[in-house]
């Protein structure tokens, strides 16, 4: 599969496989987003989510994939550096805020950045009508902090702060974006940086910060439901994070990245039918906004 996909590099059928699999990634992280934000508490479901993915991967990275190139050492290192401050920017965040408040300003901030590292590091340029409808993306994104500011009413207390992690952690987001699709670059397989990615970063970090928290508890979940949710969230994690990046390698890294995006109306949709919070017209407008933004990126390019 590997040899396929690769063929279809800088070609227009390779450029429709990375439309559908930004689609897909944005459908996909939207879910794993509420999973994070469920019922439990998002250190807890991040950690049983990592480490399961982890475990996932660990065969395949160990016996199936071909080994990586000693030069991608380096760059697993920095990927993990860069995803630990993404996951602790990601866990504060949803502690301090509702999910259909933090999602969309997630999600929202991070093509900007992705955008911008993407013409430094792989020389990509946007064209005037893709400018544009990024412009109508931030449009929605800022105006939907500003209205939420205003009229949300839980976590008054943290909802300033809250917004600020969220901002920092679309940065985050942009950074891992633009750092992993260099990565995945980087290797003669694809599959190399997927596998051993996800082995490395499931298991080294967010397990056991969570493990220390359950512990710490004076009313502890059941482990059972828990690690359930983190075997779904494994499996999302996967279809959603090597979604986005094989679109990365096939087609232009800020395209794929705005396009995934549209997950704030997804986000939404989620909110509103399984985790129970308002969403409103207005709201629902402002996100609608993020989700044209993205597709005028698209159609301009």
């Amino acid at each position: 599969m590997s040899n396929w996909l690769l063929s279809l590099e800088g070609t227009a059928a390779g450029h429709q496989l990375a439309l559908v699999l930004a689609l897909l990634a944005a459908l996909l992280h939207a879910v794993f987003g509420a999973l994070q934000k469920g019922r439990h508490d998002p250190w807890l479901s991040r950690g049983a989510i990592d480490f399961s993915y982890g475990m996932m991967a660990a065969p395949f990275a160990l016996f199936v994939v071909p080994w990586p190139e000693p030069h991608m050492w380096a760059i697993f290192a920095g990927a993990f550096v860069i995803h630990v401050g993404y996951k602790l920017a990601q866990g504060y965040t949803y502690t301090k805020g509702a999910y259909t408040v933090v999602y969309p300003v997630v999600r929202g901030t991070g093509p900007l950045f992705a955008v911008i590292g993407a013409m430094v590091i792989f020389d990509e340029h946007f064209t005037a009508a893709q400018w544009l409808g990024m412009a109508v993306l931030l449009a929605g994104i800022f105006g939907l902090a500003v209205y939420n500011l205003i009229h949300w009413e839980l976590q008054r207390d943290t909802l300033k702060l809250a917004l600020m992690l969220a901002v920092l952690t679309g940065a985050f987001v942009a950074l891992y974006t633009t750092y992993d699709a260099y990565g995945i670059r980087a290797t003669a397989n694809p599959f190399t940086f997927l596998a051993w990615f996800f082995f490395i970063d499931g298991l080294l970090f967010m397990p056991a910060i969570a493990l220390l928290r359950w512990r710490s508890m004076a009313d502890r979940p059941a482990p059972r439901p828990l690690m359930a949710r983190g075997v779904l969230g494994a499996i999302v994690a996967f279809l959603s994070f090597g979604s986005v990046m094989m679109a990365t390698r096939l087609d232009k890294v800020g395209e794929a990245a705005v396009l995934r995006e549209t997950s704030t109306v997804f986000a939404a949709l989620i909110g509103w039918l399984v985790l129970g919070e308002k969403v409103g017209p207005r709201r629902v407008v402002l996100m609608g906004l993020i989700a044209a933004g993205a597709v005028i990126v698209e159609m301009g390019g």
